[in-house]
């Protein structure tokens, strides 16, 4: 490591916030390329994290860093309404066309946390009702708005003053369909009967697949229910996929594995694979009750990130990357089984494409065991693999490689988590 980097390490608890950089596992890097990260250490990490589901096409693809460069001998910053430019007009029409069903209509943001905030303005403006159903466990951002519908961790809603939602549980994997679907009615009709009035509800938002709170798969029927339920009560649903989109589960959208399409939808993360930007998005019969004024944005829609969005899905639909996410993610499902018959630590193995999940279980109890999870995490990198965490005690290690991974680099990363598990389980035991 140069000197100048140990200069900047020294400050880096000075001048960056504790609740920004202090994160696993804080990798000093140089460069990254395709699966790879490369540290200043001088060593090739092998990518299973994707920077948190974003880099769908993987690091640095060419065709990204080109369209990157033109957009920038162009334009470097448009505030949409000032002023009109292609690239955001040609990124809408484009999305519009791998969206679910009607879906057409975007009011682009930054980041995923915006997205929802713009989601749930906008359910409650058009029922102009205030309140809003979410799932325990749920994730959808730590601004004030997205934080009352968040509850994957106790820790995101300390000293914050959040209301204005209630919440019910989400699929516990424990039960079959049947009984959840009954858990469900029976948890609606009590949320409706003892806490919430109906004729005050305005939404219903959810995860279809649960993401930091621990990678959860509910059963098609489930979700097709909470569709149902939200028409007979005359509520909007509102899908977060900022994590489950752009082909993480094989599909365009999580949306289309549960043959459900939401009223409003937040998207985020992969949509142009780094560049910061997001979209609540919506049919235009219902986004044009969102009159002028009611929502703006000064960087929504940049035209270096709307031309890196396009890049984005041309990349995903010219290298078939869905159907790759489908194959190797179901290779890298049965080679985790594998991992599980010798490794007694590995509870639940929970994959959809290449969003997935292993759950890490103290031996003998069973009980989620975040810090043996830790420890492992902590033993790969050594080993030369970066995974991420979830769940709500961090029990469950992240494996969310760039949809472009190999199945040679399945085998290398897995090799990698095989050794890191020896070595955790050894000290641990």
């Amino acid at each position: 490591m140069s000197t100048n980097w140990n200069n900047l390490l020294e400050k880096l608890p000075e001048r960056l916030a504790p609740s920004m950089a202090k994160d696993h596992p804080n990798l000093p890097v140089v460069k990254e390329e395709g699966v790879y990260y490369f540290g200043v250490d001088k060593k090739k990490y092998l990518d299973f994290t994707s920077g948190i589901a974003v880099t769908n096409v993987g690091h640095r693809h060419p065709k990204i860093v080109q369209a990157i460069k033109d957009a920038a001998d162009e334009l470097t910053h448009g505030p949409i309404g000032v002023i009109q430019y292609e690239s955001i007009l040609k990124y809408a029409d484009e999305l519009a066309n791998v969206m679910p069903g009607d879906l057409d209509c975007f009011f682009f943001g930054n980041s995923g946390t915006e997205a929802v905030e713009g989601a749930l303005k906008l359910a409650r403006h058009v029922k102009n009702k205030p309140y809003a159903i979410s799932f325990t466990g749920g994730f959808h951002g730590r601004t004030l708005g997205s934080l009352s519908v968040s509850t994957s961790k106790a820790k995101y809603r300390k000293h914050q003053p959040v209301g204005a939602s209630y919440q019910i549980p989400y699929y516990d994997p424990s039960d079959d369909e049947q009984v959840a679907i009954e858990k469900l009615d029976a948890q609606f009709n009590q949320l409706f009967a003892h806490a919430a009035d109906v004729e005050e509800v305005a939404c219903v938002i959810m995860e279809p697949v649960l993401g930091e709170g621990g990678y959860v798969i509910p059963p098609k029927r489930w979700v097709q229910r909470i569709r149902e339920i939200c028409n007979e009560n005359d509520l909007l649903l509102i899908f977060d996929e900022v994590q489950t989109g752009f082909g993480r589960t094989g599909e365009w959208f999580a949306s289309n594995l549960f043959d459900v399409v939401p009223d409003i939808m937040a998207i985020a993360k992969a949509m142009a694979s780094g560049q910061p930007i997001s979209a609540t998005v919506a049919p235009h019969k219902l986004m044009q009750q969102w009159p002028l004024g009611s929502h703006a944005t000064t960087y929504g829609g940049n035209p270096i990130a709307c031309r890196a969005g396009l890049a984005t899905l041309e990349i995903l639909k010219e290298e078939n990357l869905l159907q790759n996410a489908k194959e190797v993610g179901a290779y890298a499902a049965a080679q985790l089984d594998e991992l599980k018959a010798k490794y007694p630590v590995i509870g639940s193995i929970r994959a959809v494409g290449l969003m997935i999940g292993i759950e890490i279980v103290h031996p003998e109890s069973g009980e989620p065991d975040g810090e043996l999870a830790m420890n492992i995490l902590d033993r790969a990198l050594e080993e030369g693999v970066l995974f991420y965490f979830c769940g709500n005690k961090g029990e469950v290690i992240r494996m969310i490689p760039p949809l472009t991974v190999t199945k040679e680099q399945v085998d290398d990363g897995l090799l990698m988590l095989g050794r890191a598990l020896e070595r955790a389980t050894k000290k641990s035991t």
